[in-house]
């Protein structure tokens, strides 16, 4: 249950980029909104089958991978190693080689820079790694360490941040590490992906007192391993092993990005409509499938059915008491929601999210208050006290889920302006157009 000590929510805690480029007014939906939306696929598993398909012992088809721009940098940053990525109508071809030294831009995408490190230790030569402004920001301790134990050379001049450098020598030791993942699931499955091509393949036990969060993420990774052949598994509760061996070439498909239909989802409920995703899988690994149960907490009408899933808003939202510590992603739509509830909400185990492409939690606190909402930061989450809301300016402090969650309170809130919407590229390519399609303009 939620607990620890509450905060005010000065802008200063916040990471990210504060400006007006790209100010966006995000529009008023003038009737309940009824559409059916497709998503390109999911950012997450695109990134690990690219990877994967790097480590192959032949060539590979990811099939219809997200192009966006972390999927993008993921195929840059694997190009840069001497892996082929070629372009085949809405495919990509991977066809992996000799992986030597080069330089590496992440971005702001945490699966570049926590997943490609582990296998540029098996590269002939340095690998450089560095991203945007607040990618320097972002935790990297517990990866630089789990590289160290499994006995990769990375010179950090002591930060344990970006940039740094991966000496790598061709080959990778392994064997057992203790980490501490309780900021993130990615320093697992980094390590995870990696660990087949090293030599006594990889152990990871959590050394931290707190749970890893985002399980679903890891479960992703270790499905994906096992598709490629891979005897990838949960030994027990915060340890994970890969034997050594060949990960083997084929052709992968990438599902629909279900986070990404938060934001989506949401313009059914605030707005009264219905929302249909076509594709939703009757089974998945993904993190986002857990807005089914979410949404019908806050009474949504929920419906999965063969053509995919809908969700109708029913002129009713409730609050929301939830841990959301293996779905952190989904925190700023839901908040949105929350926002506009008929009660008070109350979400926890989030405490990490301090950790993603902003300080989540300070952003959504600041972003909230200043639009009238009534909101407590708590050391793990969110107390969300909805009041009568008025427009203003939403930052969205470069973190794509932040302008998301902006655009769904200009659905039902006049003048909300969203000064980053750019930042939404990140994973879905042009979420203006999407978005203005919904609402049949």
């Amino acid at each position: 249950m939620p607990s620890g000590r509450q905060k005010a929510c000065p802008a200063h805690r916040i990471y990210g980029t504060l400006t007006n480029v790209d100010t966006w007014a995000a529009p008023r939906a003038d009737a309940p909104v009824r559409a059916s939306v497709q998503l390109p696929g999911s950012k997450s598993l695109t990134n690990r089958l690219l990877l994967l398909a790097a480590l192959a012992d032949g060539p590979s088809r990811v099939v219809a991978p997200l192009r966006a721009r972390d999927a993008l940098l993921m195929a840059d940053a694997l190009r840069a190693l001497g892996v082929s990525v070629e372009e085949d109508g809405p495919d990509w071809i991977v066809t992996p080689g000799a992986l030597h030294g080069g330089r590496v831009d992440t971005g702001l995408a945490g699966t570049v820079m926590r997943f490609v490190p582990p296998i540029a230790g098996l590269a002939d030569g340095a690998v450089t790694f560095d991203g945007d402004e607040y990618a320097r920001e972002r935790p990297m301790a517990t990866l630089i360490d789990g590289l160290r134990q499994a006995g990769v050379t990375v010179d950090d001049g002591g930060t344990h941040r970006l940039p740094f450098t991966v000496r790598g020598t061709g080959s990778v030791l392994g064997g057992r590490v203790h980490i501490d993942s309780s900021a993130s699931s990615q320093f697992v499955s980094g390590l995870l992906l990696a660990g087949a091509r090293y030599d006594k393949g990889i152990e990871i036990v959590h050394t931290g007192e707190a749970p890893v969060p985002s399980q679903p993420h890891i479960e992703m990774t270790l499905e994906v391993l096992r598709a490629a052949g891979v005897a990838a598994t949960r030994v027990g509760t915060g340890t994970w092993h890969v034997p050594p061996g060949p990960v083997a070439a084929g052709t992968r498909v990438v599902e629909p990005d279900l986070s990404n239909a938060a934001p989506f989802l949401a313009a059914a409920v605030v707005t009264g409509g219905e929302m249909h995703i076509p594709g939703w899988p009757a089974r998945t690994s993904q993190a986002g499938d857990a807005l089914r149960s979410l949404l019908a907490e806050m009474g949504a009408e929920v419906d999965l059915a063969a053509d995919g899933l809908t969700v109708r808003g029913t002129g009713t939202i409730s609050g929301l008491v939830a841990d959301l510590r293996d779905v952190g992603e989904l925190t700023p739509v839901l908040a949105a929601v929350a926002a506009l509830a008929d009660a008070e909400s109350s979400f926890y185990g989030i405490g990490h999210l301090r950790g993603h492409e902003t300080d989540r939690l300070a952003a959504l606190c600041a972003e909230l208050t200043r639009l009238g909402c009534g909101v407590t930061e708590q050391s793990d989450g969110l107390r969300i006290n909805p009041r009568r809301m008025h427009g203003g300016e939403w930052h969205a402090y470069a973190d794509h889920r932040m302008a998301t969650a902006g655009a769904v309170l200009g659905l039902v809130v006049d003048g909300v302006e969203v000064d980053d919407i750019a930042s939404t590229s990140k994973t879905l390519p042009d979420f203006p157009a999407m978005w203005s399609a919904m609402l049949g303009r």
